[in-house]
């Protein structure tokens, strides 16, 4: 809690980036996550880092990363799944290009949740197509980004009697998402590699 020097917060927020595949349908079509396809990328960064300053923010450079190591470009189709927040759609916008509204309106005018509704789904309406996605043989479930959160990061960080440092716990974070992500060994090597040098 507090102020930093430069009176932006102190107030740290883990992001979390996952990458997956999802070329396998079940039964009744509907794309599924392919066994093996998901990883993660997660680090703790001070909730006040815009993500529209003219250098990246640590988390857009760690999902560039990630995008680039798992071929993202080479993919057919790309889809990038969030909530609302617009730093996410301002960050796929530049990194990975590629309702009915009535009774809202109805109501907007003299109910504060109705107008917020309103202004979220106005915004919001070209991503929630899901009919057209579904159609396109796409999935639009964000539960691989919430169950990562989850298991990368809460059942670790968060459990009873847990106290960490932010440095403490964004190591623990980091090889979390390596172990998750299949590549724990790979990044040991990475780091004997960096002190033999």
């Amino acid at each position: 809690m507090g102020k930093q020097p430069d009176g932006s917060s102190k107030t740290r927020e883990v992001k979390l980036c996952t990458v997956w595949s999802a070329e396998g349908r079940d039964e009744e079509g509907t794309p599924v996550r392919d066994v093996g396809s998901v990883s993660y990328s997660a680090a703790i960064e001070s909730a006040a880092q815009r993500d529209t300053d003219e250098q990246p923010s640590p988390f857009a450079a760690r999902v560039v990363r990630e995008v680039t190591r798992r071929g993202v470009e080479r993919a057919a189709r790309r889809v990038v799944l969030g909530d609302g927040a617009p730093w996410i759609w301002n960050l796929a916008s530049e990194h990975i290009p590629d309702a009915v509204l009535t009774a809202l309106r109805a109501h907007g005018s003299h109910d504060d949740e109705a107008r917020k509704c309103l202004d979220y789904v106005t915004t919001n309406r070209d991503r929630m197509r899901y009919a057209d996605f579904h159609v396109a043989g796409l999935c639009t479930s964000t539960g691989v980004v919430e169950a990562g959160c989850k298991v990368a990061i809460g059942t670790r960080c968060t459990r009873a009697g847990m106290h960490w440092t932010v440095a403490g716990a964004d190591a623990i974070i980091a090889l979390r998402c390596c172990k998750l992500s299949g590549r724990f060994e790979e990044f040991w090597e990475r780091r004997a590699q960096q002190r033999a040098a």
